[in-house]
């Protein structure tokens, strides 16, 4: 088992017949809507909450030239707006990349870097899904850990 040190969570599904735990688990990591993605460094529970929600959420190993795309592309602070410099300065980063690796090494939480959003709001993937997306990854959906992800959330971008 290789050292994942932060994970990538999409939310596939929408809101409509989702059970109160589910809800309420997917409230916790800040997965409110339909194509939330959040960043959560790994912890002994990470995986726990993960599983319990994987019929409705997609996870993989975040590398940092994602969380760097992800960070310049869909990070906002209040107000929708996009974060510049000098918000990355604020927070005590040169870049965007750095922030980003800090991210995808787990050193840093999107939750924790206040004026920024706790979550990035992704499109639907540009071409479709090319998985079934009310199966688990294992059954040829994209729910539930998936290796793939970082293609699709590219096409989220």
């Amino acid at each position: 088992m290789t050292m994942v040190n932060a994970y990538l969570v999409v939310r596939i599904k929408g809101q409509a017949d989702c059970p109160y735990w589910a809800t309420y688990t997917m409230e916790l990591l800040k997965l409110n809507k339909k194509y939330r993605a959040t960043i959560l460094p790994a912890k002994e529970n990470t995986l726990g909450m993960l599983r319990k929600i994987q019929h409705y959420v997609s996870w993989t190993e975040l590398d940092s030239d994602l969380a760097k795309d992800l960070v310049e592309k869909k990070a906002r602070k209040s107000g929708y707006q996009k974060i510049n410099n000098d918000d990355l300065k604020s927070l005590g980063f040169g870049s965007a990349e750095e922030l980003g690796k800090a991210l995808s090494e787990g050193k840093a939480t999107l939750s924790k870097l206040k004026p920024l959003k706790p979550w990035f709001a992704l499109a639907p993937p540009r071409f479709g899904f090319k998985r079934s997306t009310k199966r688990l990854y294992g059954q040829k959906g994209v729910l539930g850990a998936n290796k793939e992800l970082g293609s699709i959330v590219r096409n989220m971008i």
